[in-house]
């Protein structure tokens, strides 16, 4: 095979093709090109790749003159349908450039004025992708892998030359839908889908979706493409692609024929393919759907089963409660969410019942089965519609008011933590943890109450306290903390977060609501303060909650006398200081706002002063530690011992120097006054004003050191903003004798302080080092008497060695013993004295 391979001479056939004029020639030329066709039958060696192309850009240029090319051309382009065979492994490397060169010519082909020639090169494209190997392999060859082709596809323009060759078959149905599908075929790579966005492809394809086409494949293949661009392409190029208005009016009529014409499955999932790509469209603000009118026609078509009002632009359309309607009418409740963002959309969304269409599912389903959803269907539906309605709740606020929402939410919620049975199917997204439970169902509804309240609207937060929903809340906070005792999971800790952020709104300014809040909310709230600290580091949302606590005890207990003292008496600020100690950075700054906030209250400063942490830790040893700590995270400059260091600007941060002062008008704080607000300094400093600066029990010297700082903390940050006063006036103008006296003045005032804090704080390290002497001393005496001692009683074991082992050392020590004896007697003499022996008879013992 191989020796007959070589028999034909490529180049010669290239010479001869070169040729032209007589009939003979031409016999001859299409006599070698069925040689060359039967020689290559079984594949094309990847060596000879580049000639076969000449030839056929050879034959292509006489197709225009003489038909009679347009056969043996038709055989050759099917070669390339074939896979390339080589001889080593190298070859598909060595000859890269040459085959990928080939490939992108076979889509310059398309120019061919023949239908049969552009109908066999996107065969033979669709045939990149046959892994079929030939009956039977050329001798010493091996075939090239699999996705060798669609490699040189990838690199050569093969893809962008086919989209634009769609302007050659514009009215050619069967070739168009050729070319379609090869390029269906090459979509599936994304660098492929990148080529082709780079045509235009997505705006060209979008405009073939009305096209006349009774077997549907146009519309077919045309979105398949589409989708798989959208998927693998760069979505915001091909949305930018699809935003005219003649490609959105296409989808809309594309969808309609579907939505009215389309009674098979296939027909009605093509429908939902188009609802997807029109979802990717919709959250492209600037694409005109509201414009072309097909956002109305959406909107409409999510809403008419549930409001029942005639529409005509639904007339046609019936619901069938099948799988791909079901799937519709999520798509569909996904696009009002989407929509509910634009505010150009408002109108529209009010106009056409979306609230009461979605306030349809805020209810238990009655009548589950036949022939309406079913009970897992309807519950899918139920949630992703509240899931919606949290979206265009705050759009359509009076919409909202006037539909009586906030009564059917609570009413929804009540039923929620009721008795009666009922077993969620937890399906979907949206039913996450609501297996078996009406959880899901009450996280969605808050969720909703949420967002209408958060945006502080006097209207919505009166009509919620009017039918009692601090009561109701605090029962579903309660029901909530309870089940979290039994089941850790994200869905209970975010209801919990979400009723503790609607307490905050309602009560947030209005004395009535706290003390409703009180009667039992405190008793609530107190648990959520004794949280294990491990479960904020357990990434469950343990943090955001105790956030969401520390907020509503702000909200709605702080200001109102009687609620204040009830957390206090309920050891609140106990609570409050443990997790101060914890030193938690998200924490620390609303833990000690909400202490400067209670410090109003007279019992606080004594429960701080009571308060005793690890290790007998005292509340001012903590709030010293926190400064300490603030200081080193700001970069304020201070030496080992805690001193100042730059009396000129003893509390600058390091960015505060970095930072040149700008003129500012008087409305904007410069960094002096913005610093007061992002750090902890200034609370540390109200509490210590509270607590006050003498009598502290449990501080070393360093923490008195550093106590020096905050006391004077005020002195210092007002020569701070004299300091940027001074330097802003240098900058616009040169002040007046007396002025530049008086600001002098003031600048050495500052320093002054600075230098004679430094002063206190030297001497208190000086009555530490005098301290830590005296103790010196007073160790170095115990470890003399302690030497002492011991040598004492070294001695006095060594005599009492001496007795027992050596006879004359005995008698020495009777002897002495006697003498102290009487040298201990009386010297004056007693009538009739007794005398009384110091021997004791018959003693055999030496000691």
């Amino acid at each position: 095979q191989d020796t007959a391979l070589r028999s034909v001479d490529l180049n010669h056939v290239i010479t001869l093709l070169q040729g032209s004029g007589s009939v003979n020639l031409e016999k001859e030329q299409l006599k070698t090109l069925k040689k060359v066709v039967k020689h290559f039958e079984n594949g094309l060696p990847i060596k000879n790749v580049a000639q076969i192309t000449e030839i056929l850009n050879l034959c292509a240029a006489k197709v225009n003159e003489q038909e009679a090319f347009t056969e043996p051309l038709c055989e050759l382009i099917k070669l390339f349908g074939l896979p390339f065979q080589k001889k080593k492994s190298s070859d598909e490397v060595k000859y890269s450039v040459e085959v990928s060169q080939s490939i992108t010519q076979l889509g310059y082909l398309m120019r061919v004025p023949s239908s049969q020639v552009k109908i066999q090169i996107c065969k033979s494209i669709v045939n990149f992708y046959n892994m079929e190997l030939p009956g039977k392999l050329l001798s010493g060859y091996q075939p090239t892998s699999a996705n060798y082709k669609i490699k040189m596809a990838e690199v050569g323009g093969l893809a962008e030359a086919l989209v634009l060759s769609l302007a050659l078959v514009e009215n050619q149905l069967t070739e168009k839908l050729w070319v379609l599908k090869a390029l269906q075929h090459l979509s599936t790579s994304g660098i492929i889908c990148e080529q082709m966005v780079g045509a235009q492809a997505a705006s060209r394809l979008c405009l073939y979706l009305n096209g006349a086409d009774p077997s549907g494949q146009l519309v077919f293949r045309s979105s398949d493409i589409l989708w798989k661009l959208l998927e693998n392409a760069p979505k915001e190029e091909v949305v930018n692609q699809l935003r005219s208005l003649e490609c959105v009016h296409a989808l809309k009529e594309a969808f309609v024929d579907l939505l009215t014409r389309g009674f098979h499955h296939c027909d009605h999932q093509l429908r939902n393919d188009l609802l997807v790509i029109a979802t990717l469209l919709a959250e492209n603000p600037e694409v005109p759907l509201i414009e072309s009118g097909f956002a109305k026609l959406l909107i409409v078509l999510a809403t008419f089963n549930e409001v029942k009002l005639p529409n005509p632009l639904v007339k046609d359309f019936k619901l069938t409660y099948s799988h791909e309607d079901f799937e519709m009418k999520k798509l569909l409740f996904n696009i009002i969410g989407i929509l509910s963002k634009d505010p150009s959309a408002a109108q529209l969304l009010s106009e056409n019942h979306v609230m009461p269409a979605l306030l349809y599912y805020v209810k238990q389903n009655q009548n589950p089965g036949f022939p309406d959803w079913s009970a897992s269907q309807y519950e899918e539906l139920q949630l992703h519609a509240i899931a919606v309605l949290a979206s265009v709740a705050p759009v359509l606020v009076d919409k909202y008011l006037s539909c009586q929402a906030n009564t059917l939410l609570l009413v929804f919620l009540e039923w929620c933590i009721g008795q009666d049975p009922f077993f969620g199917r937890g399906n979907g997204f949206h039913g996450t943890g609501g297996r078996g439970n009406k959880l899901a169902q009450m996280r969605y509804s808050l969720r909703v109450l949420r967002s209408v309240v958060a945006l502080y609207d006097d209207a919505v937060s009166i009509n919620l306290c009017d039918q009692g929903a601090i009561s109701q809340l605090l029962d579903i906070l309660k029901y909530a903390a309870d089940k979290s005792k039994e089941k850790e999971g994200t869905v209970l800790l975010e209801i919990q977060a979400d009723i503790l952020f609607i307490l905050s709104v309602l009560c947030e300014n209005d004395v009535h609501r706290k003390e409703l809040f009180s009667c039992e909310g405190i008793d609530i709230l107190i648990p959520f303060f004794k949280m294990d600290p491990w479960k904020l580091y357990s990434g469950l949302g343990y943090n955001c909650l105790l956030l969401s606590a520390l907020d509503c005890l702000w909200s709605c207990v702080i200001g109102c006398y009687s609620a204040e003292d009830c957390f206090i008496e309920k050891q609140g600020i106990f609570l409050l200081l443990d997790l101060l100690a914890l030193k938690e950075k998200n924490l620390c700054n609303i833990i000690l706002g909400i202490l400067v906030e209670f410090s109003d209250n007279p019992k606080t400063t004594l429960h701080m002063s009571i308060w005793r942490g690890k290790r007998d830790q005292t509340a001012a040893n903590l709030l010293i530690q926190l400064w300490r700590e603030e200081e080193l995270d700001l970069g304020v400059r201070r030496d080992q011992y805690g001193r100042i260091v730059d009396t000129k600007r003893p509390i600058a941060t390091s960015f505060q120097k970095q930072q040149k002062v700008i003129p500012l008008p008087a409305s904007c704080p410069s960094f002096a006054i913005m610093e007061i607000s992002e750090s902890i300094r200034a609370k540390v400093y109200s509490l210590f004003c509270k607590l006050g600066f003498e009598n502290l029990p449990g501080l070393t010297a360093k923490d008195f050191v550093t106590l020096a700082i905050i006391q004077h903390y005020i002195d210092f940050k007002i020569g701070e903003v004299w300091s940027e006063i001074c330097t802003e006036l240098k900058e616009e103008f040169r002040p007046i004798t007396s002025d530049v006296r008086a600001l002098k003045l003031i600048s050495e005032l500052s320093e002054n302080t600075g230098e004679r804090v430094v002063a206190l704080q030297n001497e208190v390290l000086e009555r530490q080092l005098q301290h830590e002497v005296q103790e010196e001393k007073k160790t170095y005496k115990e470890i003399q008497a302690s030497c002492t001692q011991r040598e004492l009683i070294n001695k006095s074991w060594q005599n009492f060695l001496a007795r027992t082992s050596n006879y004359e050392a005995l008698k020495k020590a009777k002897m002495l013993q006697e003498t102290l004896i009487e040298a201990s007697r009386s010297k004056a003499k007693i009538q009739n004295e007794p005398q009384h022996s110091t021997d004791i008879p018959k003693l055999r013992t030496t000691v």
